[in-house]
C-alpha cells in the first residue's frame, strides 16, 4: 500500500483523518478515540490506552480475567469504533486448527476443491477463551499472529491489514484449561487485566443495563487510518540513548538473578514499537523513559517468573523491580 496516496484520500462521513502533524493533532484524535472507547468499556482509561498502544505498535493482546468483566466488549468496542471487521472465536476442547483457519471442500458439481476462509481472515479477531482450546489449536495462530498470513495445504494465504489479535484467558485455577506455551505467549505483545469496575462506573453500568452498540454508531476512522497511525508508530524517534535503556532493561532481565529466563530479544523490539506508539498517543514524535517504563510491566508480565517461585508476578512487583534499572538523564 501507497502511504503517499492513502495521505490524500479524503476519510469517510463522520470520520476523522490520520494526524500529518504529530505533535498539534494526534492527541486530539487519540482523545476522541478514547472517549468513544470508553462509552462502552466503563472506568478502564488505562486499559483502553494500553489496547490502542498495542493495536498501533503491530502487536497482539491478551487479557487474562476472570468472566463476565469485559474482555469482550472492549475488543467489540476496538473493531466497532476503528471502523475494522471483526469476527470472533469461540475455543472448546474439541475444536480443530480448521475451524480457524479454514478448510477446503469439494464441490461435486464442478469436480474442485474450494476454499472456505476462516475467521481468522478478518481485522480484528477475538480468541474467546484462547486457553480452553488444546494445543493443537493454539498453534494454528503461531504463524498469522507473527507473519501477518497462514499456510493451508501448501499455499500461504495473506492476512487483511491491519490485523490484531486480542485472546481472552481464563485463570489457570479455573476448570477445563490448558496453559498457553511460553512460545504462544512471546507472541502477544501485551498482558492486561480489566479488574473490577469502580463505584461509578459500576452504577453507571446498572442504571443504564448494560453498554450495547447501536446499529447507527459510525465509527470514528477507518482501516486506511489505522494503518497510517502504525506507519507513524515507526517514524517516531529512538534516540540513542533510549535503545541504551533497553538494552539495560534486557540486561537486567537476564542477569540480576531475579528471573527464572530473560526477556527475549523479540520482546525487546515489542518494547521499543509500544515505547514509540505510547508516545504517539501523547502528541510526541520521540520517545521519552516514561514511555518505556509505563509500557515495560505489560510486556514484561507474561514473559517473566522469579527464579525462585512458580507463583505469577504482578504489575506492582515487576514495576518495583526494574527500577533497578538507572533511567538515562
Amino acid at each position: 500500500m501507497d502511504t503517499r496516496q492513502a495521505n490524500q484520500s479524503p476519510p469517510s462521513p463522520g470520520q476523522i483523518a490520520a494526524p500529518t502533524d504529530v505533535p498539534a493533532k494526534a492527541l486530539q484524535l487519540f482523545a476522541a478515540l478514547e472517549q468513544r472507547l470508553g462509552v462502552h468499556v466503563l472506568g478502564k482509561e488505562e486499559q483502553i490506552r494500553l489496547s490502542l498502544c498495542c493495536l498501533l505498535a503491530r502487536g497482539h493482546l491478551l487479557i487474562e480475567d476472570i468472566p463476565g468483566i469485559g474482555k469482550t466488549t472492549l475488543a467489540k468496542a476496538l473493531a466497532k469504533v476503528l471502523g475494522l471487521k471483526f469476527r470472533r472465536v469461540q475455543c472448546t476442547n474439541d475444536m480443530l486448527p480448521g475451524d480457524i483457519l479454514g478448510v477446503s471442500v469439494f464441490d461435486q458439481r464442478s469436480g474442485l476443491f474450494s476454499f472456505h476462509p476462516g475467521a481468522i481472515f478478518t481485522q480484528i479477531l477475538l480468541v474467546d477463551e484462547i486457553n480452553r482450546a488444546t494445543a493443537k489449536t493454539q498453534s494454528a495462530l503461531l504463524e498469522a499472529m507473527e507473519e501477518r498470513q497462514v499456510s493451508i495445504e501448501g499455499e500461504s494465504r495473506p492476512l487483511p491489514t491491519p490485523f490484531f489479535v486480542v485472546a481472552t484467558q481464563n485463570s489457570l485455577e479455573q476448570a477445563g484449561t490448558y496453559p498457553l506455551p511460553e512460545s504462544q505467549l512471546d507472541r502477544f505483545l501485551m498482558k492486561i487485566s480489566l479488574g473490577y469496575p469502580n463505584h461509578e462506573a459500576e452504577r453507571q453500568l446498572l442504571v443504564a443495563g448494560g453498554t450495547a452498540f447501536s446499529d447507527d454508531e459510525q465509527a470514528l476512522v477507518d482501516a486506511k487510518v489505522v494503518f497510517q497511525l502504525q506507519e507513524q508508530v515507526g517514524q517516531v524517534r529512538l534516540a540513542k540513548t533510549l535503545v541504551g535503556y533497553l538494552q539495560d532493561i534486557l540486561d537486567f532481565s537476564r542477569n540480576s538473578g531475579r528471573f527464572a529466563i530473560g526477556l527475549s530479544p523479540r520482546a525487546g523490539l515489542s518494547l521499543a514499537r509500544a515505547g514509540q506508539a505510547h508516545a504517539l498517543l501523547h502528541g510526541r514524535n520521540f520517545v521519552l523513559p516514561e514511555d518505556v517504563r509505563r509500557v515495560l510491566p505489560y510486556i514484561a508480565i507474561h514473559r517473566l517468573k522469579t527464579a525462585d517461585s512458580l507463583a505469577p508476578l504482578t504489575i506492582a512487583e515487576l514495576e518495583i523491580a526494574f527500577q533497578a534499572v538507572p533511567v538515562p538523564a
